[in-house]
């Protein structure tokens, strides 16, 4: 059997458990790899569980989502991958029910991403895509063979359908354009630095602070577990022994008793095929439970505040201004300041308030927000929630008016944010061969919002764009003279440009009560800062209305004088090379739009709004500064 030798491996979601265990020991014991590692830092990583590998020097750590085409390609290109160990995935099936479009986002676009990114480039010799057993849907009480690897897939959740549907796209890539694959479907694994939502960190924890561990069902439920060392063991092998087109199950006979959150019989591996590699399982039950309990009982404050995820149904909202944790242990929050982990009593994680005894209260306000899989959209939602206000995202496609007036008879909200809109992946140029699409989101869908909230005397606030200008004569790049927002649309290179410019053309001269119609720069802007002023806006002047240029109050920042910031204030030795704009014309389809925005009516009514450059360093490059080694 031929041995496989990487060069240079990309590990997504690295700083999680199980990859975390991964990337460690292949740092450890393949000094001559160089070893990448993506990863988002969601609520259940922590870069402290690479504080292994943080001296090595074939390690390297980048923060950023596998759902970014731009980043993957880039760190693809530029670090030379020729291997993908794809482990990012949202993994805790309760969460799933309660969010499961998150999981679609990240388990199967992320996948896809990363899988278009290897076919673009066509410099992968490896991608290995870990999925679950939860795929294989639940074994027979009476079954005395495990799930082979043939065995039908029957996923009985939101996270195994999407873990399903995310090896469909990898069996498919394989297939249709020979990328070499092998997938893996695990166990379940326990061991230390594990977020205590899972069960045996979950009862180590609640058994060391003397409280109830919670029991769903009568406890008779029976589920495999396996060591961390000895999956991550087992992924070492399957990097160099696997074989393409493979699929490898990782597991154990020996099923343990739970007392956990499932009700039946869980999944029953066939692990020959692994065993044929070379692998078998090392660590007994007693021994991995009795390492893990000493882990949890030396490190009680590994992960913060985490009475949340102790409870039996744990609920888990990312909220803005929350913690990153870092290398040595602090904590470092929204407002720049750092903190040890052990004092802090903050964190990513919100607990549900219980609800007030007394008489229920209307609250003055009620969002309906439309573009929840947006930057945008989202950003609205986790502002709301910091700021207490009550809110949904609408259902209803914008082009469908009975969805939308449902929407309005079911949420009854008081005001109205339209941030859906279409436009295009991975950019604009999509728009140019999908132009129905693009017309009946960006104008037929908003203009049909626009109507229903009108014909309910709701208030509307539309985030449209400020890719409608472009430099010209009467403001001359470089001159600080923008465009202001009762000029007219000069830039239709593009055609996702003209759809917006149009609508915004139309919203502007109806008789729609519009709270404001949003334009932004296409300079820098920091989205906290002024989507807080549209907050304010809606709160506490609804009376008003118009068209607000949404941009720095002070100067433009050029791309080069960025990529000065991020070298001055990330990556020392970051180089780039400029393209003229012949060049750049020969690997796009439309022109895009340059421009300067007036901001003085927003400067009038926000002057805290900081400026470009200013933003930009407080909002991007100070919070990511790169840590220099003492």
């Amino acid at each position: 059997m031929a041995t496989y030798t990487p060069k240079n491996i990309l590990i997504t979601g690295a700083a999680g458990f199980i990859a975390s265990h991964v990337a460690n020991r292949l740092i450890r014991n393949y000094p001559e790899y160089k070893i990448v590692v993506l990863d988002k830092l969601d609520y259940c990583s922590n870069l402290k569980n690479l504080i292994p590998s943080r001296s090595s020097p074939n390690f390297k750590f980048v923060k950023g989502d596998i759902g970014s085409a731009d980043l993957v390609n880039f760190l693809l290109i530029t670090e030379s991958i020729d291997t993908i160990m794809h482990f990012a995935a949202q993994t805790h099936v309760d969460n799933s029910f309660g969010n499961s479009f998150e999981f679609t986002k990240n388990n199967i676009y992320g996948t896809h991403v990363l899988l278009e990114a290897c076919k673009v480039t066509g410099q992968i010799r490896r991608f290995i895509h870990v999925s679950t057993d939860e795929v294989y849907g639940e074994t027979d009480e009476d079954a005395v063979v495990g799930n082979h690897e043939a065995s039908q897939l029957l996923p009985t959740n939101p996270y195994s359908a999407t873990k399903a549907g995310a090896e469909m796209l990898v069996m498919a890539y394989g297939r249709s354009y020979g990328l070499p694959v092998i997938t893996t479907r695990g166990n379940n694994v326990y061991g230390p630095n594990q977020f205590p939502e899972k069960l045996i960190p979950k009862f180590i924890l609640l058994a060391m602070q003397g409280k109830p561990l919670p029991i769903h069902g009568d406890g008779s439920n029976v589920r495999s577990y396996l060591y961390c060392e000895d999956v991550a063991e087992a992924f070492e092998l399957i990097l160099h022994r696997g074989e393409v087109g493979h699929v490898y199950n990782i597991g154990t006979k020996k099923e343990r008793r739970r007392t956990g959150h499932l009700m039946t019989r869980g999944t029953f591996l066939d692990d020959e095929k692994l065993k044929n590699l070379g692998w078998s399982e090392r660590t007994t039950w007693n021994e991995g439970l009795k390492k893990t309990m000493e882990w949890y009982i030396n490190n009680p404050d590994w992960w913060g505040d985490v009475s949340g995820a102790l409870l039996p149904h744990p609920r888990m909202l990312m909220m803005p201004g929350g913690i990153e944790r870092h290398f040595d242990g602090t904590e470092k929050c929204s407002d720049g300041s750092s903190k040890f982990s052990s004092a802090s009593n903050q964190t990513k994680m919100v607990v549900p308030v219980s609800k007030s005894t007394g008489s229920p209260r209307k609250p003055p306000f009620k969002f309906l927000i439309y573009g929840r899989t947006g930057w945008i959209g989202g950003l609205l939602g986790k502002l709301c929630e910091k700021q207490g206000i009550p809110y949904e995202y609408g259902r209803g496609r914008l082009e469908d008016r009975s969805q939308l007036l449902a929407d309005i008879q079911n949420v009854k909200p008081t005001h109205v944010f339209n941030a859906a809109g279409v436009t295009g992946r991975p950019n604009v140029d999509w728009c140019e061969t999908h132009k129905t699409e693009t017309i009946r989101t960006n104008v037929a869908g908003t203009l049909n919002l626009a109507d229903v909230c009108r014909e309910h005397g709701l208030l509307m606030m539309n985030f449209a764009t400020g890719c409608i200008f472009e430099y010209d004569a009467a403001h001359p790049e470089g001159s600080g003279i923008g465009y202001k927002e009762e000029d007219k649309p000069n830039f239709t290179g593009s055609f996702y440009s003209k759809t917006k410019a149009m609508t915004s053309a139309i919203l502007a001269t109806s008789l729609l009560k519009l709270a404001a119609i949003i334009k932004w720069s296409t300079f820098q802007t920091a989205l906290p800062s002024w989507m807080s002023f549209c907050l304010f806006r809606l709160r506490w002047q609804s009376g008003t209305s118009g068209a607000y240029g949404i941009s720095q109050t002070r100067g433009v920042a050029s791309h080069n004088e960025i990529l000065e910031m991020y070298k001055e204030y990330i990556d020392p030795g970051f180089k780039w090379v400029n393209f003229t704009l012949e060049e750049q014309a020969k690997v796009i389809v439309a022109p895009r739009s340059n421009n300067e925005m007036d901001a003085s009516k927003l400067k009038k009514e926000f002057p805290e709004l900081l400026a470009i450059k200013e933003s930009l360093i407080k909002y991007v490059f100070e919070p990511n500064k790169k840590k220099v080694a003492e």
